[in-house]
């Protein structure tokens, strides 16, 4: 039996896209509380079925699929922007495909809109009318209106008309800075985009028995199966080493690991294989905010996609890569050596390097030695900085890591950092090393 809060989840996805929704419609239309309509839309925007825009309200959209992660719709352009809808309010659910800067002649402007771009430009009424008509939105910058005819012509189109205060610039850099930031989250893989999903996972239940299990490791030749109640809400984990020992009529529920670890669909695989391996789990069951199981992943899964994405073209660099390929590596007496220069970018208010900057290229120095001892990945478990003096700009470092200790697990590095001969900064690590 589906629950109150699912129930209104399925009534939003029905809805047509671009209609607007309320909390206290929601509550009326469905019978229940406004606190329970309010958490059901808050799930549904959580979920990209409906967007919150200031002074429009909240919106059904359309679900984005992950290979149009890149892609914003007319909706989040307006939160960019810090803007308002002067008209075509139905068509804020659309993709924006690319922006035209409005700054030449209105025939030569004309032949870089077309449908779905969206023109960015000054109070020119005639190239706002000629883009609607065109099929592209319009995007008008310093805070200027437009004529009753163009909103008419908006509303008519369903292409949204936005005004904003900010210049031009501003505001083309503002929604290029948040198509670069999709591009970096899009090498992120998720939880959801591995696991194995509900339809196809083996379950056990409360009620079942020791003998239950031992059959389905005979027939599926797995030995991990989550516990679900009647809700499918996960509420343990059976392992070989649970059932040891028990009788083959012993209940389930009685030898299960109750309340297991679990994870959210929108947690990286990073942190999933960072927990697995700190847990020393090799299942995680999935759930949603109900804790109901939405499938699973195996450790075996997590390692497989972590190695995938190693091998993935960059099409986004974050501070990581802008401050670590600033460095390069070098053997000094047959130890790796990081050599690098101050840039201004890794500098403070002060001109002296900035910690984090400094503290980032302690942790690419660790990763890089203990390479040497094991070919796998690598996460920061601790790091001990015992001493920091100003290193400031244009200064040429060198970055000494020294292994102290390593097993199959974990690694241990000693790192000192050089500016012309001088000692400026120790620092002890501590990572987990697992394989590929």
């Amino acid at each position: 039996m589906t629950t109150k809060h699912e129930q209104i989840l399925q009534y939003i996805e029905s809805l047509e896209v671009g209609t607007k929704i309320s909390v206290r419609q929601i509550a009326r239309d469905m019978g229940v509380s406004e606190g329970t309509a309010y958490r059901a839309i808050k799930d549904a925007e959580a979920r990209g079925l409906v967007s919150t825009i200031e002074r429009v309200g909240t919106v059904r959209i359309e679900k984005k699929q992950k290979e149009n992660i890149e892609k914003l719709t007319f909706a989040e352009v307006v939160n960019i922007v810090e803007g308002h809808v002067l008209g075509g309010r139905e068509g804020l659910h659309k993709t924006l495909n690319k922006f035209v800067i409005g700054a030449m002649k209105l025939e030569a402007m004309m032949r870089y809109v077309e449908p779905g771009s969206l023109l960015i430009v000054g109070n020119r009424d005639q190239a706002h009318k000629l883009a609607l008509e065109h099929g592209a939105a319009v995007l008008i910058t310093g805070g200027f209106d437009a004529s009753d005819e163009v909103k008419r012509l908006a509303d008519e189109y369903a292409l949204p008309l936005i005004s904003s205060s900010y210049d031009t610039f501003t505001v083309a850099s503002l929604i290029n800075r948040a198509i670069f930031d999709r591009l970096i989250k899009k090498e992120i893989v998720l939880v959801e985009d591995i696991l194995v999903p509900r339809h196809a996972t083996v379950v056990l239940h409360p009620n079942d028995t020791v003998g239950r299990w031992k059959a389905l490791q005979m027939e599926t030749g797995h030995s991990r199966y989550p516990v679900v109640d009647e809700h499918d809400r996960v509420v343990g984990i059976v392992t070989t080493k649970d059932v040891i020992g028990h009788e083959p009529d012993a209940p389930i529920e009685r030898v299960m690991t109750k309340q297991p670890l679990t994870a959210s669909p929108n947690m990286s695989v990073a942190a999933a294989a960072h927990l697995m391996v700190w847990e020393g789990i090799e299942l995680l069951p999935v759930v949603d905010g109900q804790r109901r199981l939405l499938g699973v992943v195996s450790r075996q899964d997590v390692l497989k996609a972590l190695q995938y994405m190693q091998k993935q073209p960059q099409v986004g660099e974050t501070f990581a890569d802008l401050i670590t390929t600033r460095f390069t590596e070098n053997r000094v007496d047959g130890q790796v050596v990081l050599q690098g220069e101050v840039t201004p970018q890794m500098t403070n208010h002060f001109g002296m390097m900035a910690t984090g900057v400094l503290t980032q290229v302690i942790e690419e120095a660790a990763r890089r030695v203990l390479r040497q001892y094991k070919k796998g990945e690598f996460v920061c478990e601790n790091l001990s900085v015992y001493f920091l003096k100003p290193i400031q700009i244009d200064s040429a470092i060198d970055v000494h890591p020294r292994v102290l200790e390593v097993s199959r697990k974990f690694g241990k590095v000693d790192v000192e950092v050089y500016r012309e001969g001088q000692l400026v900064a120790k620092a002890v690590l501590t990572a987990q090393l697992f394989e590929r």
